[in-house]
């Protein structure tokens, strides 16, 4: 109705804007969940002001229906008269001074615009193999609605998916707001994320790590061949360039940082125990020392 009988688009009737106020008037009482009881409860007027506690009646903001018997069951039945003291025309009225709440604050002569509807804020958890890859995840939407969401290689966690149009609706025809999807980077068994970097705990022998050679180490997008040096201590890290999050944004590259981990064989083994033995006898060191 307000779209129907908006003043602009009913210049040759002057009563346009007395209608045009009214419904706007009625929109904000009963779109309101506080407002709404109230007014259905005879505390408030159509303009929401308070006149006590006198109910509806005839004459107390209310009109019997014209020309009708009753409602059902044989019982009255009201027509609830809006307006009253609303903006009347002339003097320049503007209705966005009024219901700039529900229309979007454009002014007259210039192509008034509905308010668009609410945006709605969720929360989507992407896999991190997808954050560096780019995929596509399934989201359940706070609407009720299953999509397929398009996720770009390097999303940091924190950063938000647009989705267009699939928010709130908006009054009277206007356009839906959106979803905002704040993303969260799901955990990984094998790699941590650490900013745009990415963290890896790779496991080495006792005699890799003395001899050193060619490692072959997982990353996400497929194993890579490191080379270890001799003598290679538990917490060296090694960095691997732009094995990270990949670009995006303008936010660069991360890496890959594979942080070794010296393992003992599972096993108890009595001759590695016995070279252990010797070694301790006749070539003692002091890892302690500066401690």
């Amino acid at each position: 109705m307000a779209k129907k009988l908006h003043p602009d688009q009913n210049r040759s009737d002057p009563k346009a804007q007395d209608k045009f106020a009214e419904i706007n008037q009625a929109y904000e009482i009963l779109g309101d969940e506080k407002k709404r009881p109230q007014f259905d409860r005879g505390e408030i007027d159509a303009e929401g002001k308070p006149r006590g506690f006198e109910g509806f009646h005839p004459g107390a903001g209310a009109r019997r229906g014209a020309g009708q018997g009753g409602g059902p069951g044989g019982g009255q039945y009201y027509e609830y008269e809006f307006g009253g003291g609303g903006a009347r025309s002339g003097g320049g009225f503007d209705p966005s001074d009024l219901f700039g709440d529900i229309f979007g604050g454009a002014r007259r002569g210039g192509g008034q615009a509905f308010r668009r509807g609410e945006d709605i804020n969720a929360v989507v958890t992407v896999p991190l193999t997808d954050a560096v890859q780019g995929g596509q995840v399934r989201v359940s939407l706070p609407t009720g609605r299953m999509l397929d969401v398009k996720v770009p290689a390097g999303i940091d966690a924190g950063q938000q998916i647009r989705l267009k149009g699939q928010g709130g609706p908006a009054p009277f025809g206007g356009t839906a707001g959106d979803i905002l999807l704040t993303v969260q980077i799901a955990p990984h068994p094998l790699f941590k994320l650490d900013g745009r970097d990415i963290r890896l705990e790779l496991p080495l022998t006792l005699y890799e790590a003395v001899l050193g050679g060619k490692i072959e180490a997982p990353t996400l997008t497929g194993a890579v061949e490191i080379n270890v040096p001799p003598y290679t201590n538990s917490g060296r890290t090694m960095r691997l360039r732009g094995k990270g999050l990949p670009e995006n944004g303008g936010k660069p590259a991360g890496d890959l940082l594979i942080v070794i981990k010296i393992v003992l064989p599972e096993k108890p083994d009595t001759e590695l125990e016995n070279l252990m033995r010797k070694l301790q006898a006749e070539k003692p060191y002091k890892p302690r020392s500066g401690l």
